[in-house]
């Protein structure tokens, strides 16, 4: 019997962003915000507030990348540290988890995004196999589109660059964490 490739994704963005480390975290924080500013993100919905620092919160988000396709999924966060760490996880038509790591980096802030989730829809999970490299150029489109509308933001503070808009990694996702 063949052995199925799993489907799960694990990605990582990467944007320079010349804006201070708080304002950077501010905008990523916000998420009930993204609309505003992410083309293709079309809806967020607070399901659960959390606790006073915003553990537990639970989020619904309805994306549309370019492919002719939504998808949607629930982030519980379970990680917060403000103004470096914020970390989800993800339920729904994907699930995984979903970690924004901040740091400061020369005058400015370098973002890194680490997206790792596996399929869950089963017409998305059957077509894996041949359709998996759109799925990854997708992602990097939704990405890219992250990046523009944060520079527009926080006044085209983005730094141009190939790690801004492209996934560094795209293989299968491990467990282990």
């Amino acid at each position: 019997m063949r052995q199925r490739r799993p489907a799960h994704f694990s990605f990582e963005t990467t944007w320079d962003v010349a804006a201070p480390i708080e304002a950077v975290w501010e905008a990523i924080h916000r998420s009930e915000e993204w609309p505003e500013w992410w083309h293709g993100l079309e809806a967020v919905e607070e399901l659960e507030a959390g606790d006073g620092e915003g553990i537990g919160n639970v989020r619904r988000y309805r994306w549309r990348g370019m492919l002719p396709y939504r998808i949607t999924f629930n982030i519980r966060v379970v990680r917060i540290e403000r103004p470096y760490r914020l970390e989800g996880v993800a339920h729904g038509d994907v699930c995984g988890t979903g970690r924004w790591r901040l740091t400061p980096y020369g005058d400015g802030t370098r973002v890194v995004y680490r997206w790792r989730v596996g399929l869950r829809r089963p017409w998305m999970r059957r077509l894996y196999p041949i359709a998996a490299p759109l799925y990854a150029w997708n992602h990097a489109a939704v990405m890219r589109r992250g990046a523009e509308g944060l520079a527009r933001r926080l006044g085209g503070a983005v730094v141009p660059g190939p790690e801004a808009v492209i996934p560094r990694a795209y293989s299968p996702a491990r467990r282990d964490g």
